[in-house]
């Protein structure tokens, strides 16, 4: 009998050692969205990194460096670490984006990059960051808020690349949950 009650009580304690915190949720989808993106950019050829479906749209290369820039942003806001430095093509395309443009190897390595140090920064954020409001006093985020908002924003964005891949005839990669 004391067997079986040994045995009820490490059942039901081992979800309680297994929980799931808010932090390994995100940082399991940033990562899975950080290959997805990867996938997209490298899916479009380098001769198409120009490529705008409309003039009024950013080309594919600059959409590209548009996630990766605000992933980085928002992943620094939110863990209190610092952001690596940008690279001297997308720190010359953050000063004039409507006439420079990002090709492809600058790009992909880019996003790599970026999402390398999103799961960085959601690594180490100390877990009192996911429910205190951080970064610039006119944003009012959380931590969570912050990470959340921006991988909504990728989405979005990478979302608008894959049409350009199809405007191009380049069926997108899919989803890995």
């Amino acid at each position: 009998m004391k067997k079986c009650l040994l045995f009820a009580l490490f059942v039901a304690a081992v979800p309680a050692f297994s929980q799931t915190t808010q932090k390994d949720v995100l940082l399991k989808h940033w990562k899975a969205s950080g290959e997805l993106t990867v996938a997209v950019a490298n899916a479009m050829p380098a001769e198409n990194y120009s490529f705008r479906p409309a003039p009024e749209e950013m080309s594919f290369g600059q959409l590209m460096a548009h996630i990766a820039v605000a992933d980085r942003g928002a992943c620094g806001a939110a863990s209190g670490l610092t952001p690596p430095a940008l690279p001297a093509k997308i720190a010359e395309w953050t000063k004039d984006s409507e006439k420079v443009e990002v090709d492809k190897d600058t790009a992909v390595q880019f996003i790599k990059d970026a999402f390398e140090f999103c799961n960085k920064a959601i690594t180490e954020m100390p877990a009192a960051r996911m429910d205190t409001v951080v970064g610039p006093a006119n944003r009012n985020l959380t931590g969570s808020e912050w990470l959340w908002s921006y991988f909504t924003h990728t989405a979005h964005h990478r979302g608008q690349a894959e049409v350009y891949l199809r405007l191009k005839g380049i069926k997108p990669p899919t989803y890995a949950f």
